[in-house]
């Protein structure tokens, strides 16, 4: 019953995905200077859990359909990479610092998840 809990099986993955963004936010901060590098992100994290999952649907009995291919979040070039400054660079300082704080937000969430779904574990265990 109590073998794999999705619900920390989303937590963990959440965390996951904001340490890579988290990431790729210091490498794009790191490079803000260097002449023809583009900032780069990786998608959110809805889009890649939707495609490790399968979309809408999951097996949870052997009798059930497999599911889709489990995708992972990498770390690519930019979709819209903003405004380019006179070297080739696409880094915003700005918008960086704003990613940064999603990123933050995001892990927090993903630790707050993680946390009452223990409590709720302990309590329907009789424990506190």
């Amino acid at each position: 019953m109590f073998e794999k809990l999705v619900i920390l099986e989303v937590a963990r993955a959440m965390a996951s995905h904001a340490a890579l963004r988290q990431n790729a936010v210091s490498q794009n901060i790191a490079n803000a200077d260097t002449p023809g590098y583009a900032a780069r992100d990786v998608a959110p994290f809805a889009e890649v859990y939707a495609a490790a999952s399968g979309g809408t649907m999951r097996a949870t009995r052997s009798a059930h359909l497999p599911g889709g291919s489990a995708a992972a979040a990498m770390i690519s070039p930019r979709r819209e990479p903003g405004t380019m400054s006179p070297n080739g660079n696409s880094v915003s300082l700005e918008d960086e610092m704003v990613k940064a704080v999603e990123v933050k937000r995001q892990h927090d969430l993903a630790l707050a998840i993680y946390k009452t779904s223990l409590g709720v574990l302990r309590s329907s265990l009789g424990r506190r």
